[in-house]
């Protein structure tokens, strides 16, 4: 039987897995060292956070106990490396693990939220589609894995949560977050996010270039 009853830590943790899966999957399983420089990124995760190895190499254990995550030892490897268990537990499909990654990275957003951050991980065509796999997986059965939140004064329109920590909780620091301030806040997350989206695709034009100089000197 599945648990239900992750902490902070180890949803940030699978979440982070999750994440690397989609997003970067020549990088994918992850060693511990990497894995905790994924959990602290400060870019597309709320809140940002500082852990330790100690505390995400913890969180692994529970997760591994959880049925959540495995270890991995590669041939030729001493390196531990992790991988996380979302798919082949719960027989998701790619649309459906994206929305669940970002619901775990960054808590209760909306569905044009979770469009626009979903980018890298899926394309979704139109706000309707993220909306239908969310309902999808509202009434998943035995056990529903998001939740529809209620409307925040202000706001156009509902958040959604996973479910993978319990029924969530909705503070006013929940709230605070969606206020003037907390847009700002978003906004200079999404800057961040678009400069590492750069960085990342130099880094790939970069190694393009290297494999296309060794393979004209081979020639």
């Amino acid at each position: 039987m599945l648990s239900f009853d992750l902490d902070a830590v180890e949803a940030r943790v699978l979440g982070s897995l999750s994440e690397k899966d989609l997003a970067t999957p020549e990088y994918y399983p992850l060693s511990l060292h990497a894995l905790t420089a994924a959990c602290n990124q400060k870019t597309n995760r709320h809140p940002v956070v500082q852990y330790e190895e100690a505390d995400v190499l913890a969180a692994l254990a529970l997760l591994e106990q959880k049925g959540w995550v495995l270890s991995v030892h590669e041939q030729g490897s001493r390196v531990t490396k992790y991988r996380h268990r979302l798919v082949e537990q719960l027989a998701l499909r790619r649309n459906e693990q994206a929305v669940l990654t970002l619901l775990l990275l960054r808590g209760p957003q909306t569905a044009g939220e979770l469009r626009t951050r979903a980018e890298r991980l899926y394309d979704f065509a139109d706000l309707d589609s993220v909306l239908n796999v969310l309902r999808r997986l509202a009434e998943r059965e035995p056990q529903p894995l998001v939740r529809q939140l209620e409307r925040q004064p202000g706001m156009k329109e509902n958040r959604w949560a996973h479910l993978f920590s319990g029924e969530p909780v909705q503070s006013g620091a929940e709230e605070r977050q969606h206020s003037g301030a907390g847009r700002l806040e978003e906004l200079a997350a999404r800057v961040a996010e678009l400069e590492q989206q750069v960085r990342e695709q130099a880094e790939r034009l970069a190694r393009a270039e290297e494999e296309l100089r060794r393979l004209a000197r081979g020639g």
